[in-house]
C-alpha cells in the first residue's frame, strides 16, 4: 500500500482547500469514496502498487514458478521453510508464502474492480485508456494465479477442474456473498482472454522509450501471446507474437547483459510490461532470493552444474553468473533496485519461432531465423535450418528465460516431468490456502491437501 498511501495524499493536497475539510472517521462510505475523476485514477495508481507488490508480479509470482517446477536445476539453501517447501515439492496448506501470494494477488485485484466499477464518472477517453489498464493488471494476475493454483490446461477436463474464484466487483464489506466457490480453469482462462483482449483494444500504443511500467497495447497482446500459447492455441499465440513484433515500437537489448542492467537502461526496448521499482518504493523480491549478499540479495537460491550443463560452450548465456562464497549465483537480478520486468519482446521471439514451427508456417520470420536473432544477440553460434528440431527449440526458450517465471507454466503446458513427478503431480500445484479454506466454506482444496 506504500505507493497507493503516498500518491492518494499528494492528489488530495494538490486539490482545492475545500477537500481538506473533511470529518475524522474510520471509514468512508462506499458512495464517496470513487466521487471523482482523480479518486478513480488514485485507486488505478494504488492496483499498479498490488500487481508490483513482492508477493505479486513484483517476484512472488515468478520465484515461485521456478522454485515449484525446478529439477534440481538450483539449490534452495535459505532459511525460510515456506520456500524450502516449494523446491522440495513438500508444501503444505499453511505455507505462509503461498497465503501472502493469495492473499495480495486478490487485494490487487479488488483494486481494480474498484477502478472498474466507477468507469461512468470519467470522461470518453480516460475511460478508454483507465479501464485497459485495470483490465490488463487483472487479467494478468488471473493468469499467474490459475497457472500455479490450477491443473494445467489441458490436464484433464478444463471445464470441471477447478481453477481459482473470479472476482469481478468490488468487495467492500466482506459479507456471505463473498464467499466465492472456485470457478472451472475454462472460465477463468474465459475471464484472462476478456480482459486482456478488452485491454488491447482500449490502449493506445506507445512510442520507443516511453516505458514507464505502466500498460500499453504492446504489453496487453504480449499477455495475450502467452495465454494463447499456454492453451495450445498456436496460431493465435503466433499472430499475438507477431503483431507485437511488427509494430516496431520495441526493440531487443543491444547485449544479453544489457536486459537485466538498469545502469544502462538497455532494458528499456525490450521491456513489454514491468515492475517499476526504485530507492524510494517497489520491491524487487527476485533480487531478494537470486542475488548474493554482496548484491543485497539474501543467495539463497544457488545455479547448480545440472542446468549450466544445458549451454553449449559458445553460449554466454552459461556464464551470466557470479560467484560469491564458492557458489554460482544468476547475474539476472543483481540490481536490488532493478525493474522486474514481467514479458519482454525476446519471448514474443520465441512464441513466433514455436507456433510458427508448430503450424509449418513462417509468418513474419522462419523459426531458424528467430532463433538465431535470440542466439546471436546473446552471443551464441547460429543454428543450422537441418539442426532445428522441436526439443531444441523449446530448449532454446528455457535458455532464455531461466528463472524469469515461466517454468512452470511451462511444464504443464509442455507435460513434461519433473524429476520423478509427471507433470500432473498435485505436488506441482499450490495448495488452496487453509485460513481461506477455513474462511470460506466454499473453496474446494486441492488434491494432496
Amino acid at each position: 500500500m506504500k505507493k497507493f498511501i503516498y500518491i492518494s495524499i499528494f492528489f488530495v493536497l494538490a486539490s482545492c482547500d475545500k477537500q481538506l475539510d473533511v470529518d475524522p472517521t474510520q471509514s468512508i462510505d462506499e458512495n464517496k469514496a470513487l466521487a471523482t475523476p482523480q479518486d478513480v485514477k488514485v485507486t488505478l495508481i494504488g492496483a499498479y502498487d498490488g500487481l508490483a507488490d513482492g508477493d505479486v508480479y513484483g517476484g512472488g509470482l515468478q520465484f515461485t514458478s521456478e522454485l515449484v517446477g525446478d529439477d534440481r536445476e538450483v539449490l534452495f539453501r535459505g532459511t525460510f521453510t515456506t520456500l524450502d517447501e516449494m523446491w522440495r515439492k513438500t508444501m503444505t496448506a499453511g505455507n505462509t508464502q503461498v497465503l501472502a501470494t493469495w492473499r495480495d494477488s486478490y487485494v490487487a485485484i479488488n483494486r481494480t474492480n474498484n477502478v472498474l466499477s466507477a468507469l461512468s464518472i470519467l470522461d470518453a477517453a480516460d475511460k478508454s485508456q483507465v479501464e485497459g489498464e485495470a483490465r490488463l493488471i487483472r487479467g494478468s494476475i488471473y493468469l499467474g494465479l490459475v497457472n500455479l493454483f490450477a491443473k494445467g490446461w489441458g490436464d484433464g477436463d478444463n471445464n470441471t477442474n477447478l481453477g481459482v474464484p473470479l472476482v469481478t466487483t468490488p468487495t467492500r464489506v466482506v459479507e456471505q456473498v463473498d464467499s466465492r466457490p472456485r470457478a472451472s480453469v475454462a472460465a477463468v482462462y474465459t475471464q484472462i482472454l476478456e480482459d486482456l483482449t478488452k485491454a488491447e483494444q482500449l490502449l493506445p500504443a506507445t512510442s520507443v522509450g516511453d516505458n514507464t511500467g505502466f500498460a500499453t497495447r504492446d504489453a496487453a497482446t504480449a499477455m495475450l501471446a502467452r495465454t494463447y500459447l499456454i492453451q495450445g492455441n498456436f496460431a493465435a499465440a503466433r499472430d499475438a507474437a507477431q503483431k507485437v513484433i511488427a509494430s516496431g515500437k520495441h526493440a531487443l537489448s543491444e547485449t544479453y547483459a544489457d536486459i537485466f542492467d538498469d545502469e544502462t537502461g538497455g532494458h528499456e526496448t525490450e521491456s513489454l510490461f514491468k515492475v517499476i521499482v526504485t530507492d524510494q518504493d517497489g520491491v524487487n523480491s527476485m533480487n531478494t532470493y537470486f542475488a548474493p549478499a554482496a548484491f543485497a540479495g539474501r543467495g539463497d537460491i544457488v545455479v547448480q552444474a545440472k542446468h549450466i550443463a544445458l549451454y553449449s560452450a559458445d553460449d554466454p548465456r552459461g556464464k551470466f553468473t557470479v560467484t560469491a562464497s564458492n557458489r554460482l549465483y544468476s547475474r539476472k537480478f543483481n540490481n536490488q533496485f532493478g525493474d522486474v520486468v514481467i514479458i519482454r519482446l525476446a519471448e514474443m521471439y520465441l512464441i513466433r519461432a514455436e507456433t510458427n514451427f508448430r503450424l509449418g508456417t513462417a509468418i513474419g520470420a522462419t523459426p531458424v531465423s528467430d532463433i538465431n536473432r535470440i542466439r546471436s544477440r546473446a552471443g551464441a553460434s547460429t543454428i543450422a535450418q537441418a539442426d532445428l528440431t522441436l526439443e531444441r527449440l523449446l530448449l532454446e526458450r528455457k535458455l532464455e528465460l531461466m528463472f524469469e517465471g515461466n517454468l512452470t507454466q511451462d511444464i504443464k503446458r509442455l507435460k513434461k516431468p519433473v524429476g520423478t513427478l509427471p507433470f500432473s503431480d498435485p505436488k506441482l500445484i499450490l495448495p488452496i490456502p487453509q485460513r481461506e479454506i477455513d474462511t470460506n466454506k466454499s473453496l474446494v482444496q486441492n488434491t494432496g491437501y
